[in-house]
């Protein structure tokens, strides 16, 4: 009986299927090239392959750096997360890099076809136009990783994806989870967590203040004409924003699921705070800003959505992604 037990052992470990380890290293080994049309391509880290088959992953983490572009550390943070969450099994980890050489301001050094994004103003954050291909817009980039994603040949198990982005990061995907259109076409669910970002889209011209802080009729667009021109708010849109409807977008920030979460100690104008006149016209700092603007859409346009402060976190991405209270919101049960 034992012998036979053995060799039942011996047979199915011959048999059985040899899974890959996860990458978890910010190096060359641990990225990918994503096909963007054509011959351009965008660079991502990523724990597993997003073309061999993988039956064990049930759930996708993105992660979205700010705007020093340093994909490599934040894959690195996401990493810890995922170390605390005890996810690595089941969870492929994605960190896409939105490279910039302008020239002038930003010196990333680009592979051959590397997509190159404008280093100046909210391009890349916002959905605008490559610099090196005018067809491709960065919100483009992250419907092809979604699509990879998809692919119930490759990953026939998913169940979720999170997309979440800090700072910079967070205003690509606050912007991302209103505008993008493959949403509701991939066949698993998508929840959008926007950590500390300096500003967000208004879906239409009121603007906190008064004493109490209520929601009314921005008063100083006399002195602040951008104050509702995106990416602050839904006018003059170019990129891929351009061609969605102002009602379109409106429903589908409502509709989607989305947490922010804010830092507590978020609340000095440091680390590329927006401290422009329409990012001002949306409150003083960070943590006021996720806070009203959540409580906003909530009131008026009937989302569901959530703001969870984060204790003792200011701006930093490790801080926020690793805190006990974001696990369970980047890494949801199943």
């Amino acid at each position: 009986m034992i012998r036979t037990n053995v060799l039942l052992l011996v047979f199915f470990a011959a048999f059985a299927p040899a899974y890959a380890a996860p990458c978890t290293k910010a190096t060359a080994e641990c990225t990918e090239w994503v096909k963007l049309g054509g011959q351009a391509q965008g660079l991502v880290y990523r724990t597993y392959s997003l073309d061999a088959k993988n039956d064990r992953v049930t759930r996708a983490l993105i992660v979205v750096h700010g705007q020093g572009r340093d994909a490599d550390n934040y894959f690195r943070t996401a990493l810890a997360a995922t170390f605390l969450a005890g996810a690595f099994e089941d969870t492929i980890v994605i960190a896409p890099r939105f490279a910039s050489n302008s020239g002038t301001g930003c010196r990333d050094t680009l592979a051959p076809n590397e997509v190159n994004w404008s280093c100046s103003g909210d391009s890349w954050r916002s959905g605008g136009v490559s610099i090196s291909n005018k067809e491709l817009t960065s919100y483009d980039f992250m419907d092809e990783i979604l699509r990879h994603l998809s692919r119930k040949e490759i990953f026939p198990n998913l169940k979720a994806i999170v997309l979440t982005g800090h700072s910079a990061g967070g205003q690509y995907v606050t912007r991302y989870e209103m505008a993008n259109l493959v949403h509701d076409k991939l066949g698993v669910p998508i929840t959008y967590v926007v950590a500390n970002p300096s500003s967000y889209a208004y879906l239409d011209s009121d603007r906190p203040g008064g004493a109490n802080n209520e929601m009314r009729a921005f008063g100083d667009a006399r002195n602040c004409t951008t104050f509702d021109n995106w990416p602050y708010g839904l006018k003059s849109r170019i990129g891929y924003t351009g061609k969605i409807t102002d009602d379109q977008l409106k429903q589908q920030l409502a509709a989607r699921p989305t947490t922010y979460l804010l830092g507590e100690l978020d609340i000095l104008p440091l680390a590329g705070f927006d401290s422009s006149c329409p990012a001002m016209a949306q409150g003083p700092t960070r943590l006021a800003r996720g806070q009203t603007f959540a409580a906003y859409v909530n009131a008026k346009y009937k989302a569901q959505h959530k703001a969870v402060v984060v204790p003792l976190c200011g701006h930093n991405a490790r801080c926020m992604y690793t805190a006990e209270v974001a696990l369970p919101i980047l890494f949801p049960k199943l």
